[in-house]
């Protein structure tokens, strides 16, 4: 089972036991009952806030990031309103603990702190109006207390882990582009010395032995000619052959489908849907480029989109060009800003003669164009 999914049934649970906590309340209302002290709508519109709230921070996530101060304060306001009304209701003040473990998403540890000591007050003053004992406050304060700290911490352990996991995730990336890049030069470097070799000994020799069957070809004999002349022919089929596979290993294509594959494999979060044309052949410096540009997109869309999927398509244009596109399903941004990371992306395809363009209205998209050969 996926994160994400693990992630969602999470969520459904949280926003389960907020709805039992309101069936007491219900219940005794229906019987005739009073369990508010004040009026009771004023207690169900508490309530019914901070389940909108929750649902809101549930379903409009990077809008929590975005504005932290608001969504917590609303959250937590609605939370003690809903516990300080009812008072006798049982349960209620577990919504204390959800808005705590939802702050210690959204703000600062100081700040998630002061909300667990400000919702154990509340809860001590609860316990004081229902019994009137100093020991149950107190010891009703520490309890809630204690679960909104093991929540807390539950957060914020899940949070260093999830930062682990995006750092681990970008240095394995950078680790496969840098394996990748080191193993085509090491490849290019070898086919460039057989080709040497070849050409000056093999291609020097037989070069050679064509002079030398030429000379025998003009002396004086009908049958030795005939075989010196074959032995030309066959030697110049040779030298050819030769030639060719010299140019077959200085221009031969650089596997860039298996090497983006290997970078972007195993990845945890963004999912990386890639397609690389068949018809796509870069020379080395424009396979270098792109799996750079390849890393730049991945390494941006773990530490910055908040993305479940990624899509990469790599095609070749009729315009003798290649084109990456890239976008993600993340936050985006209405303005990019373009960090060290876009700008060396650019600074790569530009230095090929190419172009690039970033767009983070709807996700975040990157179309980079590189010329080929």
């Amino acid at each position: 089972m996926r994160e994400s999914r693990l992630e969602l049934w999470g969520a459904l649970s949280l926003c389960v036991v907020c709805l039992l906590v309101g069936i007491p309340v219900l219940l005794e209302q229906l019987t005739g009952g009073a369990p508010t002290t004040g009026p009771a709508w004023l207690w169900w519109a508490c309530y019914l806030g901070y389940l909108g709230t929750l649902g809101l921070a549930f379903t409009r996530w990077p809008l929590a990031r975005r504005h932290p101060a608001p969504m917590v304060s609303a959250f937590g306001l609605c939370a003690v309103g809903t516990v300080l009304l009812a008072p006798r209701a049982g349960w209620t003040a577990i919504l204390l603990v959800v808005v705590a473990a939802i702050a210690a998403h959204l703000v600062s540890r100081r700040a998630t702190l002061l909300l667990i000591a400000g919702n154990s007050a509340v809860v001590a003053l609860v316990a004081t109006i229902n019994s009137g004992a100093p020991l149950d406050a107190a010891l009703s304060a520490l309890i809630y207390a204690t679960l909104q700290a093991c929540a807390v911490w539950a957060v914020w352990s899940q949070l260093r882990e999830t930062a682990a996991t995006e750092r681990l995730a970008v240095a394995n990336t950078e680790l496969r582009a840098a394996t990748a890049l080191l193993a085509e030069s090491s490849r290019s470097a070898e086919r460039l010395r057989i080709a040497r070799e070849l050409h000056d000994l093999v291609g020097h020799q037989l070069t050679a032995l064509v002079l030398e069957l030429e000379v025998a070809s003009h002396r004086d004999g009908q049958a030795v000619t005939a075989h010196v002349l074959r032995a030309r022919r066959l030697t110049k089929d040779l030298l050819g052959d030769v030639r060719t596979a010299v140019g077959e290993l200085r221009g031969r294509a650089v596997p860039l489908r298996a090497a983006l594959a290997e970078l972007v494999a195993d990845l945890p979060r963004p999912r990386v849907h890639l397609a690389v044309d068949e018809d796509v052949e870069p020379d080395e410096a424009a396979a270098a480029t792109l799996i750079r540009c390849t890393q730049e997109v991945v390494t941006n869309a773990i530490r910055h989109s908040e993305a479940e999927n990624l899509w990469i398509r790599i095609a070749r244009t009729g315009a003798g060009t290649i084109t990456l596109r890239a976008h993600d399903d993340g936050r985006g941004a209405p303005l990019v800003r373009t960090g060290n990371g876009l700008t060396g992306l650019r600074e790569r395809v530009e230095q090929l003669g190419g172009a690039v363009s970033f767009d983070g209205r709807s996700g975040f998209q990157v179309e980079a164009t590189v010329p080929v050969p």
